[in-house]
């Protein structure tokens, strides 16, 4: 009979691995465990160089984080290690996000970071100490389904949700994997903080970027890839030189804010053609896309992906965190996997994140997703794009 984690064994015969980031989550994570009689293990991963985070709010698995976390560890009375990740984390993650924002991409370094340093190095960290389980403080929900496999579903409160982070998980992950959280509102949880008296009961919540200390992401891509921060010139859609910048990392598609020129009507940025040192700027209009091709898809929906996407597959994307899931279809193409937005989508920017629902609201499967290459739209000033037969066939 399996335990509370849908596992065999007794609690006490169950070691589980807790990733501790300092936060409220994790702390409580590892509190709920523990009560419920597990053998837990706490681990922290030093991430970055913590010297200029040390006292900045708003930073994780650095600096004053790390001694939370020791401290939420030895007030709820379980071992507690603190690994040094900071050459994986560097390359993996750090490195990554400078040569994305170099190549006119928006990255999303959270998702990188589950995916090379949480759920594949930490993983294995959490076999070689002899556990059955890692499990975080996110807000998502893994479920076991009928024939033993497991799967990711958004959290109960869509306001706390990160499924948008997780789909780089794969099937062999979430069979270790857990997420205690992914019933509770956010409310709940402090209030079991305090329950524990645990100190960081009121703490603030870690931001997205974590490792940029002083907030400006750009000094870190500067140091990385100055050749980031060459300037160009500012266009229209026809190619007319507009005004200049300072680097294509100071934009992001859908951007208005900051561009530095005079215009009749509002502009935004349309897309940025890093190898040109180009922002290319366009009327709210230019920003809709309907094709979006994918890279580094991952699959997590029933049987195989070409098997299930088959002519076309019915799902629902979301191609920012912030946005709500929207129909779509996924198809196969001849680089790899594309997606038609049924309604379109505006501001989507290459290397942010499309993941795949099942459904378009409440607790909707995780399907998987794969990062934006390319965007293109059916009937714009910019640009043509015709789709197949056979998606409007499947329209009606």
């Amino acid at each position: 009979m399996g335990n509370s984690l849908d596992i065999e064994g007794r609690p006490p015969d169950t070691r589980v691995v807790v990733a501790m980031s300092g936060g409220v989550d994790s702390s409580v994570t590892a509190a709920l465990l523990k009560a419920e009689g597990y053998d837990v293990v706490g681990v922290t991963l030093q991430l970055y160089d913590h010297g200029a985070a040390t006292h900045r709010k708003g930073a994780c698995c650095a600096g004053r984080d790390i001694h939370d976390a020791r401290a939420v560890a030895e007030r709820i009375g379980i071992p507690h290690y603190v690994l040094d990740y900071e050459a994986r984390f560097k390359a993996a993650v750090i490195d990554r996000f400078a040569e994305s924002y170099a190549a006119g991409e928006t990255p999303v370094p959270c998702v990188e970071c589950n995916r090379s340093i949480k759920f594949m190095d930490l993983l294995g960290t959490a076999r070689e100490l002899g556990a059955s389980v890692l499990a975080t403080g996110h807000y998502v929900v893994n479920r076991r389904l009928p024939d033993g496999s497991h799967a990711l579903y958004r959290a109960h409160d869509p306001d706390r949700d990160q499924s948008y982070f997780l789909f780089a998980t794969t099937q062999a992950q979430l069979d270790m994997l857990r997420f205690p959280l992914g019933a509770l509102p956010k409310a709940k949880v402090r209030e079991l903080a305090r329950d524990f008296g645990l100190a960081i009961a009121d703490k603030q919540d870690s931001q997205d970027i974590c490792f940029v200390p002083t907030g400006r992401y750009t000094d870190i891509i500067g140091r990385l890839r100055p050749d980031a921060i060459e300037p160009g010139d500012i266009v229209d859609l026809g190619g007319r030189v507009l005004g200049r910048h300072q680097g294509v990392v100071h934009f992001t598609v859908g951007q208005r804010k900051g561009l530095g020129i005079a215009s009749g009507s509002p502009l935004y940025v349309v897309r940025l053609d890093a190898a040109r040192r180009r922002v290319v700027v366009g009327p709210r209009e230019a920003l809709r896309m309907d094709r979006i091709v994918l890279r580094d898809v991952n699959w997590i929906g029933d049987g195989a992906l070409d098997r299930a996407v088959g002519p076309g597959l019915e799902i629902f994307v979301r191609v920012r965190s912030t946005r709500a899931p929207q129909p779509a279809w996924l198809r196969a193409a001849d680089d790899g996997y594309e997606v038609e937005l049924v309604a379109g989508e505006e501001g989507v920017s290459p290397g942010q994140a499309c993941v795949f629902y099942d459904a378009p609201t409440g607790q909707a499967r995780v399907l998987g997703g794969g990062f934006i290459k390319s965007a293109s739209a059916k009937n714009a000033v910019h640009g043509t794009f015709a789709p197949q037969p056979l998606v409007e066939a499947m329209r009606g």
